[in-house]
């Protein structure tokens, strides 16, 4: 979802945004060793990743938007300079954190629910996950500031005349953005008992897979996007042979490609 909303505003395709999801797990991993309880780890994540993705927005992506001739241009340069906050990013959290498996027990034990048993971790960032996409909702649905984001999405000049600070929106949007994948980075690390410094990129595919899947930009379409990629991976999993499951999610977007290139809810 934050990847949909920082290309539906600022229209810039974040490879990068698997690294926030790293770092919102490892820093979730920290501060459970110093004794925080995962889910206030998770709150604290929050805004040192939100504040992270405004500095890179403010300083790297607006400088390169100035400097390029034109906005096709900006796009290009942008990619560049994701990748390269990518492989930095990367290789800062190798420097901390070391290449070594990383992972701490949380709630490893399991519920039976109607006769399945659910590992209870993963029931909880469900829940989480859940409540985070409503609020995050509502955010964009009903505040004035997500008003403005909405308006910034649809047309910027015309936004920018009715009085919304089109800079600060764009860089609200990309810490936002930002934020949520740090969100996400720390639900995962309660119930992945192993994750490393390079989980980075595989989950960046994963979520533009899913950005496309439900339509670029589209907030709902996310949500959607990845409720079908995780019954199409679970399936393929259990049913089909575990090493496809990254080779049927490829399947899904080219299929999806070629037969509504716009996505399930894209415009």
């Amino acid at each position: 979802m934050g990847l949909s909303m920082q290309y539906g505003v600022a229209k810039i395709l974040n490879v990068s945004h698997g690294e926030f999801l790293l770092y919102g797990a490892l820093i979730t991993w920290s501060l459970v060793r110093l004794g925080v309880p995962p889910i206030i780890a998770m709150l604290i994540c929050i805004p040192i990743l939100f504040v992270a993705g405004f500095i890179v927005h403010r300083t790297i992506y607006e400088k390169g938007k100035t400097v390029s001739k034109s906005f096709e241009v900006f796009q290009s340069n942008a990619m560049l300079l994701a990748f390269g906050s990518m492989f930095i990013m990367q290789n800062v959290a190798t420097r901390v954190w070391g290449s070594v498996p990383l992972g701490y027990n949380f709630m490893a034990y399991s519920i039976n629910i109607l006769g399945t048993p659910f590992m209870a971790n993963r029931l909880l960032a469900f829940g989480l996950a859940m409540v985070m996409a409503v609020l995050f909702y509502l955010f964009l649905l009903k505040t004035r500031l997500g008003k403005s984001i909405r308006a910034a999405a649809q047309d910027p000049i015309s936004a920018g005349i009715m009085g919304v600070n089109i800079k600060r929106i764009m860089a609200i949007c990309f810490g936002v953005g930002s934020a949520m994948a740090g969100i996400a980075g720390s639900l995962m690390s309660m119930y992945s008992s192993i994750f490393t410094t390079t989980m980075g990129m595989e989950n960046t595919l994963i979520a533009i897979i899913i950005v496309v899947l439900g339509g670029l930009g589209s907030i709902p379409g996310s949500l959607i996007g990845g409720f079908i990629l995780g019954l199409v991976g679970v399936f393929v999993t259990t049913y089909v042979e575990p090493a496809l499951t990254v080779a049927a999610f490829y399947a899904i977007i080219m299929i999806m490609l070629l037969v509504r290139p716009k996505g399930l809810l894209g415009r």
